[in-house]
């Protein structure tokens, strides 16, 4: 039987002039047994690493609980992919052994770093909490998350496999032994603060809100005056699921470019940029970050929405030539944050997968 133990953890490394002000991740473990995040470093890349674990994972299923794990690479589940509470597809945790949720959390484990597997704890852990709130919703339980492989996971041929459930969408695709794809990568917060209770005052995606707001208050009038695309907030992320992204840029030059920003402001960007590319194992975000590169980290434009006041519905985003990350935080009286993360060409691999495919003559 699960259980649920709460710790506090501070941010560290390039998050410690934010840990110096308190903010606090909430970090829980869900699924019973030890954390994530321990056991020893890996030396193997990603791709390798990847495949091994959801070979293991595979491999310990029964033929009834693989049945609902696995599923074709071509299979339309793939691209359908959802952050509202209810049935997502593939095998729920609530109905894995205790083995098959220690080889599910392994698989987990080699595409995210410490921190952002801690942020994937809060983000579970606070079903608990919305499950009190709400006078034990049978909606809110930190056990309907599933975990979906899809194709043969191996050196060659393209698989993929995502992490979903409630406000949690973890999509990765591999090919020829590498990860070409770590988007759509959706995370959410509701409560982002919680407020009363046991854990009064913890939050999941700090650094998310208050890097954001810290680089919008930073910006003169005249860079505001660019930056700041609306009074109101959208009432939540535009590029939800089921929604093309490519529809987000109506107006090109929208936004403050990176470029004008002044040295500092471009030190509080980069921690910005980096909350978000520091989830994933240190190979996978130097990846990332070297794909944005290319394409011109000068080119990134900053695009902020509604209040500047905490506690204000806000909402930005951060487009690049690749990639487009949105933040929103207006639903519960701004206290519901939803984030998410595409690459414009790559999502579910994208171009990479269909050039991976034309090379091998399919």
């Amino acid at each position: 039987m699960a259980h649920v133990c709460a710790a506090g953890f501070m941010y560290t490394g390039r998050m410690n002039r934010i840990a110096r002000n308190g903010l606090i991740v909430l970090a829980l473990a869900c699924f019973g047994g030890a954390g994530w995040v321990s056991g020893s470093r890996r030396a193997a890349m990603p791709g390798g690493l990847m495949a091994a674990a959801a070979e293991r994972f595979l491999d310990g299923l029964s033929l009834e609980r693989r049945a609902k794990a696995a599923f074709a690479f071509q299979s339309a589940e793939r691209g359908d992919w959802h952050i509202v509470p209810g049935v997502h597809h593939g095998l729920a945790f609530a109905d894995m052994t205790d083995a098959d949720r220690l080889a599910a959390r392994e698989l987990v484990r080699t595409a995210l770093s410490a921190r952002g597997t801690l942020k994937v704890e809060a983000i579970i852990a606070l079903e608990s909490v919305l499950k009190d709130l709400e006078n034990g919703s049978s909606v809110r339980d930190p056990l309907k998350y599933s975990v979906a492989i899809f194709g043969a996971p191996g050196k060659e041929a393209p698989w993929a496999w995502h992490f979903e459930g409630h406000h949690i969408s973890l999509n990765f695709t591999c090919a020829k032994g590498e990860v070409i794809s770590v988007t759509p990568y959706f995370l959410g917060a509701n409560p982002g603060e919680v407020r009363a209770g046991a854990n009064s005052g913890k939050r999941a995606l700090a650094g998310e809100e208050d890097l954001g707001r810290e680089l919008v208050t930073s910006l003169s009038a005249e860079q505001r005056g660019k930056a700041i695309i609306a009074e109101a907030a959208p009432k939540d992320v535009l590029t939800l699921p089921g929604r093309p992204i490519g529809g987000l840029w109506p107006e090109p030059s929208l936004g403050l470019p990176v470029a004008e920003l002044t040295a500092e402001q471009r030190g509080i960007f980069d921690e910005l940029l980096d909350e978000y590319l520091r989830d994933l194992r240190g190979p996978l975000a130097a990846a990332e970050l070297e794909r944005m590169r290319g394409a011109g980290l000068d080119k990134i434009r900053f695009c902020w929405a509604g209040g500047l006041v905490k506690g204000e519905a806000h909402y930005y985003r951060l487009v690049g030539p690749t990639f487009v990350i949105e933040y929103d935080n207006t639903q519960n009286d701004a206290n519901h944050i939803h984030t998410v993360w595409h690459d414009r060409m790559r999502d579910f691999g994208g171009d990479a997968l269909a050039e991976h495919l034309k090379g091998d003559g399919k």
